[in-house]
């Protein structure tokens, strides 16, 4: 049978894992919208058509905002099992700060979205962010 300590050990090294795993669903977020985003700009250069940059730095902001709730969901994690005031001050302050960068690239993307929404049809890219 297991002991106290034990299941302890047990329940660190899983939130641990678990941590990890968070982080690393992070990463990945990132490196596909960094991808995507890399290909439609390379394919609007080769086009060597007029378009609007910001449908691709909207489409990447779009993949930053749920890498960030990612991250701080595993910065969270790191915290959950007898964190020290340090831990917790450092968790505040990156949560500040990931919290702030999502707030602006949400703001960002409702205010690009109205725009669009109030632009004729016409003026339109052909590629959605909203697509993806």
């Amino acid at each position: 049978m297991l002991q106290g300590p034990n299941i302890e050990s047990l329940v660190m090294i899983g939130v641990e894992w678990l941590r990890l795993a968070v982080e690393i669903t992070g990463a990945f977020i990132i490196g596909i919208g960094s991808a995507i985003s890399l290909i439609r700009f390379a394919l609007t250069l080769l086009s060597q058509q007029k378009t609007d940059f910001n449908v691709i730095r909207l489409t990447l902001a779009r993949y930053l905002e749920l890498a960030l709730e990612f991250q701080l969901g595993a910065d969270i994690l790191s915290t959950a099992i007898a964190p020290s005031w340090q831990e917790i001050g450092k968790l505040g302050a990156i949560a500040v700060i990931r919290t702030s960068l999502n707030f602006f690239l949400s703001k960002e993307m409702q205010q690009e979205k109205a725009v669009k929404s109030r632009a004729p049809a016409s003026t339109l890219p052909a590629t959605d962010p909203e697509r993806l």
